[in-house]
């Protein structure tokens, strides 16, 4: 499976300052699972970079930078800007897809691709996840504070859900199991971020009757804001432990099944239900068009106008199939026409095989007669 993070050095370019000498610029690309980010980088930040990363990790990265030229210059020459954009991707790359996660988990590779400091690093997977914040490493005390970690808890539910639907329709039992383990991971962020959020609500609600002294200037929070956040994690928890539910099931048809590698576990239609179970937005039971009727694997990814288009279209196919059953009824018909007449002409010739049976027993009996005179 690919990385959730996707890094590349698609193009580049020359940039001219007022002052100095022409550089090239290397333009970074960031394909993230929701949106694309671009980064411009030169030569000298990528050099930064590499004595950053083996001063704070106490090891340089096993890829290594291209060569610094001192006789061309990138600006003048384009088959060395290339094979500089080529050999830089490939540095970038290989930190990416190192099993070592020490280097893209680092503060100085989270400041030169502009990510936000503390707030996300990036997996052995390549994924980015949600970490904890800077300065409140123990429970949260500041209401914005856990509405923020409170959207990142969100955000690893559904991509734990995302992870579990494509796992649905992997076709490879390595895929299958990519996925569980990634979802597995998004669901231990997230009952992380639980814990957190249950922490800060005790210290809201303690500060709330007077017991703390706020939140660096923020004010308390009332009875009603605490009860609609305790709401909030209680629906959180029902949906993780709804997912860590179905990903115990699709565990155990694995084991089950571990018998032929390349037989894959099949999610049944309850399974499938347990991913929406607990959510707030639980996914609709029925459609109400002209009285009410279940939801169907078809109908449950289309709007209104898409269902009455595919009701059109199943009776076009069901007055299809009504034609096509009226020609093999005809047929049929007609073979049943023919089985009679054919029994009917075996009928006569039964009965003219019965009279000649009747004539020869006849002259049986005649000879018999003779015979017995005679004798």
């Amino acid at each position: 499976m690919s990385p959730a993070l996707q890094i590349s050095i698609p193009t580049t370019s020359v940039s001219t300052p007022n002052e100095g000498k022409s550089y090239t610029v290397y333009h970074i690309t960031l394909q993230l699972p929701l949106r694309k980010l671009e980064v411009r980088k030169r030569y000298s930040d990528f050099l930064t970079l590499h004595d950053a990363l083996a001063k704070e990790t106490s090891q340089a990265p096993s890829a290594t930078l291209p060569a610094k030229s001192w006789i061309w210059r990138t600006v003048n020459s384009a088959n060395l800007t290339e094979e500089r954009r080529k050999g830089l991707e490939t540095y970038l790359k290989s930190i990416i897809e190192s099993d070592d996660a020490r280097w893209r988990s680092s503060a100085a590779w989270r400041n030169f691709l502009n990510l936000p400091s503390g707030t996300s690093t990036i997996n052995a997977n390549g994924s980015i996840s949600a970490a904890q914040r800077p300065g409140h490493s123990g429970p949260i005390s500041d209401p914005n504070q856990w509405l923020d970690i409170h959207r990142d808890l969100k955000t690893q539910i559904q991509t734990a859900r995302q992870q579990l639907t494509q796992r649905e329709a992997a076709t490879t039992a390595q895929g299958q199991h990519q996925l569980s383990a990634d979802s597995k991971a998004s669901l231990v962020r997230a009952a992380t971020f639980i814990a957190q959020l249950d922490d800060g609500l005790k210290n809201m609600t303690n500060a709330s009757k007077g017991d703390a002294a706020g939140w660096g200037g923020s004010k308390s929070l009332g009875e009603g804001e605490l009860r609609r956040r305790r709401d909030l994690v209680v629906a959180a928890k029902k949906e993780v432990e709804g997912l860590e539910a179905v990903l115990r099931s699709l565990a155990t048809k694995n084991a089950n099944a571990s018998t032929s590698l390349n037989t894959a576990a099949v999610a049944t239609t309850g399974d499938k239900e347990a991913l929406w179970k607990g959510t707030s937005a639980t996914r609709p039971g029925g459609r109400v068009l002209g009285g009410p009727a279940k939801e169907t694997e078809r109908t449950r990814e289309l709007g209104n106008a898409g269902v009455l288009q595919l009701q059109k279209q199943i009776m076009q196919e069901q007055d299809e199939d009504v034609l096509s059953l009226g020609k093999t009824v005809a047929k049929l018909k007609d073979m049943g026409i023919m089985i009679n007449e054919e029994l009917a002409i075996q009928n006569e010739m039964l009965g003219i095989i019965e009279s000649d049976v009747d004539r020869h027993q006849a002259k049986l009996d005649i000879a018999k007669r003779r015979i017995n005179k005679i004798s």
